[in-house]
């Protein structure tokens, strides 16, 4: 009798560890998981920095050399990227800041969910700030002469800025998405 409890106990140890290393594991995979979701953002915000940066000698050469619109539009333009730059390094910095394999869940929930409303925040400042850019955009087009470059840069203008809105949105809603999916996970895991 005593043999087959103490083989009982012995059994319940080894399963009770077998728990604990599945645990371990499965906790391991999740903030796995949640880190390459956060890496897919800084991703995305890399791409928008870098595009941001290239847009300044570009504009240069598009705006001024090509279609003759003022310098104090270029310098417009380039205070548009880098404002747009730094508030996506800004959001970006929060991200990678966040230690999804070592820190607290609900910490790291609190700074995703810092960082989410802080992307969507940013939606409310950039598009009047578009919108601004864009009226000033064909206001320039109109300044130069009605000739045929001016009446495609006008066309061109219009297409770009529904293209640009539509990606825009696409881009954000995913972003947004992608924030909730990993605040939704964390949620699960600290309810259990």
């Amino acid at each position: 009798m005593d043999t087959q409890l103490e083989e009982m106990r012995q059994q319940m140890q080894t399963l009770k560890n077998k728990l604990e290393k599945q645990t371990i594991v499965n906790d391991h995979y999740i903030r796995r998981s949640m880190q390459k979701r956060t890496d897919k953002i800084t991703r995305q915000y890399r791409i928008i920095i870098a595009l941001a940066a290239m847009m300044i000698p570009y504009s240069y050469w598009c705006f001024v050399k090509l279609s003759g619109f003022s310098i104090a539009f270029w310098i417009g333009t380039c205070i548009l990227m880098l404002v747009s730059a730094i508030a996506t390094a800004y959001n970006r910095k929060r991200l990678t800041d966040i230690s999804m394999m070592n820190n607290n869940l609900v910490e790291v929930s609190k700074k995703l969910a810092r960082a989410k409303k802080f992307d969507a925040d940013w939606l409310f400042i950039g598009i009047p700030l578009i919108i601004l850019w864009f009226a000033w955009f064909m206001y320039e087009v109109y300044q130069g002469n009605t000739d045929v470059i001016h009446e495609g840069l006008f066309w061109g203008g219009c297409v770009g800025g529904i293209v640009g809105a539509i990606v825009g949105y696409k881009v954000h809603i995913k972003t947004q998405r992608q924030y909730q999916d990993i605040i939704d996970l964390i949620e699960d895991i600290t309810k259990e």
